[in-house]
């Protein structure tokens, strides 16, 4: 449990996530981030960005200059005025979550006054490695494709991450049916976000400048490649697996983004708060591994030792988040944690507008905050799995 981790209140920011091979497509994902962040910093925080000490950095995917990356950022970030030191952290799509933890026990053990964590991440246009192999026949090459392989297993557990989805809904007995009614509900949640102008977006989205060709820029200030969805037509897919429940109706999709978080201590986070009468204070977080194959289930043992943790249970939640690649997540945590699947997720969730891995919980954690604090606050969790059948839960407590 953490004592001392404050989240200012706006101090946060995400772009809109864009759909692989869009608007985002051209960018490297350091630069975008880190331009993105100081941006945010100078023209809408109104904040010199040499306040932070520490930066955490998270991707997953590489991009040119990767071995510099954290580095780098802080250099774009504080245009070399403060030489802000940095830590490179991939975890999948529990990245976020983990620099947050990292964060609040630095804050905690009075390490850091000011540490800041960036997000980043580009799954358009993935990487191709190749690696030396001078023993194998004729001393080819053996090769990767960054993305797509590891969506199909990892070394360990030749499994594809959708059929790990399958296995989770197998084993509860879940129809197709039960699955496309969660992502009915799920896109009708994310509607709430675009209502009234996109008034709840606008809390917190950063507009983001990219190229459209060596001479040409353009603003992307929402969402791309989000799939509308009615009942009628998810009915119509069939699954993607042969004998499974989930089409591509129910599943994510790639997506390229970036977001950003100040943390810091409780004094430090009211003098950089937009409303000093709001607090959000990190409380804790859990972590779990389940059994090979069933990544989707990872997200309730790691929520279960988040509330463990802060002395809470579920129903001391205002406000439930989660990452869900898979309609399955959603219906087996409610199950298990004995909630209401159809109320959680509200205002958007990455089944719905995207996942570009790194930043995807962190947008999520972002969207939670303002809804707790539209509910007028409280505690709010989020939970969600990552590669490797794991899963990263937090819990937040909002003060108004």
């Amino acid at each position: 449990m953490f004592t001392k981790a404050y989240i200012p209140y706006g101090g946060y920011y995400s772009t809109p996530f864009s759909r692989w091979q869009g608007s985002l497509q051209n960018e490297n994902a350091i630069e975008l981030g880190a331009k993105t962040a100081r941006k945010w910093f100078l023209e809408k925080k109104k904040i010199d960005p040499t306040i932070i000490d520490y930066l955490y950095f998270g991707i997953t995917i590489p991009q040119h200059y990767l071995f510099y990356a954290h580095n780098w950022a802080g250099a774009m970030l504080t245009e070399d005025k403060r030489f802000v030191p940095g830590l490179f952290i991939h975890q999948a799509c529990s990245t976020s979550t983990t620099i947050l933890q990292l964060a609040a026990l630095a804050i905690d053990h009075d390490t850091l006054n000011v540490a800041f964590g960036l997000m980043t991440d580009r799954c358009s246009n993935g990487a191709h490695t190749v690696w030396a192999q001078p023993l194998g026949p004729g001393g080819e090459v053996e090769s990767e494709n960054w993305m797509m392989d590891n969506f199909n297993g990892d070394p360990r557990v030749r499994t594809k991450m959708l059929q790990t989805a399958e296995n989770v809904a197998k084993e509860l007995g879940i129809t197709k049916e039960e699955c496309d009614a969660v992502v009915l509900r799920r896109y009708e949640q994310y509607q709430m976000a675009l209502a009234n102008d996109r008034a709840f977006q606008k809390r917190y989205m950063m507009p983001v400048e990219v190229k459209v060709s060596k001479k040409q820029t353009k603003i992307v200030d929402q969402d791309e490649g989000v799939t509308s969805s009615t009942a009628e037509g998810l009915a119509k897919l069939k699954p993607a697996e042969p004998g499974g429940v989930h089409s591509f109706g129910a599943q994510t999709f790639p997506a390229d983004g970036n977001c950003g978080f100040i943390i810091t201590s409780k004094d430090k986070a009211k003098e950089l708060s937009a409303d000093p009468k709001i607090e959000i204070k990190i409380v804790s977080y859990g972590f779990a591994r389940v059994k090979p194959g069933y990544m989707p289930a990872a997200p309730v043992p790691a929520a279960e030792m988040a509330l463990a943790d802060a002395g809470l249970k579920i129903t001391d939640m205002k406000a439930i988040k989660s990452h869900n690649p898979f309609a399955i997540n959603d219906i087996n945590f409610a199950k298990k944690m004995g909630i209401d699947v159809m109320k959680m997720d509200n205002y958007g969730c990455s089944l719905i507008y995207g996942h570009p891995q790194a930043p995807t919980a962190g947008r999520i954690i972002i969207e939670m905050i303002e809804e707790t604090v539209l509910l007028g606050g409280g505690y709010c969790l989020f939970t969600g799995c990552a590669a490797g059948d794991t899963g990263a839960s937090i819990v937040l407590k909002v003060g108004k």
